[in-house]
C-alpha cells in the first residue's frame, strides 16, 4: 500500500474542498482531510495499492486544474499552484520503486492538463532542485518571470505556468510531518526569527523546513520535518521553546497536518497539547491497519 498527500490550493469553500477531495479519492481511500483557511490550502491523505494511486491522483489534479484559480488566490501558505505539491509516499523501502513510478506517472497525467510539472526531492534532476523553495521563491508571479526568461525549465510539460492553475510540485518520498507550533504571543516576527534559526538551512534541527506565519493576528512557526524517526516532533517543539523564549515568548499548542508515524511522537510533552490530535486517526500505522 502506497500514500499520498496531494496539496492544493483552497482552504476556505467548504463544497468546494469536499468536492476536490472526492476527485482524489477515485480509486483510492480517503485516510484524512485537513484544510486551513488562513494558509488558504488543503491537504489530502490517500491510499492505494500500486498502479491505483496514480489515477486517483490525476483525476484529482484535473478538479483543481478546473476548479480553482490561482490569480484570485490569497493565503499564508507558499504555492506556485493550484495542485501544488502531489507527494506519493512509501511506507518501507522496498516500496520505493512503486512510488516513484506512481510519482511519475501522476507527473506525466499533470503535464497533460497543461500545468508545468517540477519534481522535487529525490526525484530532483540536480541537488539545486531538491528543495521546493527553489521553486516557490517570488512566488507565481516570479515563477512565471524565471520561466520565460528560460532560468527555470520543467521536468514535464509546458514552458510556461497555466494561465489559473501555476504549476505543480512532484516527488516520492517516505512520511514527513507537516507540523505547526502556535506561540503566546501577537507578534509575527518572533515566529519567523524562532523558524530562521530553527530550519535546517539557519544552523537548526537536520531536515526540518519552517517559516513564521501571522496566522490571524496569531504568531505560529510551521514546519516540515523530513524524518520525524530521527527528529521527532518532541525534540521541535523543545527547540522552539529555547528559541523563542529569547523573545519572551513560548509555545502554547501544535497542529498536525495529515498523518505521521507512531515514532513521531517520542518524548512529546505534556504542555505543549496537539490540538485536535487522535492517535487512532492521525497516527499511520493505526490508520492504515484500520483501512
Amino acid at each position: 500500500m502506497l500514500l499520498a498527500a496531494p496539496n492544493f490550493s483552497e482552504g476556505r469553500d467548504p463544497d468546494l474542498i469536499a468536492a476536490l477531495a472526492a476527485e482524489f479519492a477515485r480509486g483510492a481511500g480517503v485516510l484524512d482531510v485537513h484544510s486551513d483557511p488562513v494558509h488558504n490550502r488543503t491537504v489530502v491523505t490517500v491510499s492505494a495499492p500500486p498502479g491505483d494511486l496514480a489515477p486517483a491522483l490525476a483525476s484529482g489534479a484535473r478538479a483543481c486544474v478546473e476548479r480553482i484559480d490561482l490569480r484570485h488566490h490569497v493565503g499564508a501558505h507558499p504555492r506556485i499552484g493550484a495542485l501544488d505539491v502531489c507527494p506519493a509516499i512509501y511506507l518501507a523501502e522496498g516500496d520505493r520503486p512503486a512510488a516513484r513510478a506512481e510519482a511519475l506517472a501522476a507527473a506525466e497525467a499533470i503535464a497533460e492538463l497543461g500545468v508545468p510539472v517540477f519534481l522535487y526531492g529525490e526525484l530532483a534532476a540536480d541537488d539545486r532542485r531538491r528543495e521546493r523553495a527553489h521553486f516557490r521563491r517570488g512566488g507565481a508571479v516570479e515563477l512565471a518571470r524565471r520561466m520565460d526568461a528560460g532560468e527555470l525549465e520543467p521536468d514535464l510539460g509546458p514552458t510556461e505556468p497555466h494561465p489559473t492553475a501555476g504549476a505543480t510540485l512532484v516527488t516520492a518520498r517516505p512520511p514527513l510531518a507537516a507540523f505547526n507550533v502556535l506561540l503566546d504571543t501577537l507578534d509575527p516576527d518572533v515566529a519567523r526569527a524562532v523558524a530562521a534559526e530553527l530550519r535546517e538551512s539557519g544552523g537548526g534541527l537536520a531536515g526540518v523546513r519552517a517559516i513564521g506565519i501571522d496566522l490571524a493576528g496569531r504568531a505560529q512557526v510551521s514546519t516540515n520535518v523530513h524524518d520525524p524517526v530521527a527528529v521527532p516532533l518532541g525534540a521541535v517543539v523543545e527547540r522552539v521553546r529555547e528559541l523563542a523564549a529569547a523573545h519572551g515568548a513560548r509555545p502554547v499548542s501544535g497542529e498536525l497536518v495529515g498523518l505521521i508515524p507512531q515514532a513521531a511522537l517520542a518524548g512529546y510533552p505534556d504542555d505543549v497539547p496537539i490540538e485536535g490530535f487522535d492517535p487512532a486517526l492521525h497516527v499511520i500505522e493505526r490508520r492504515v491497519r484500520a483501512g
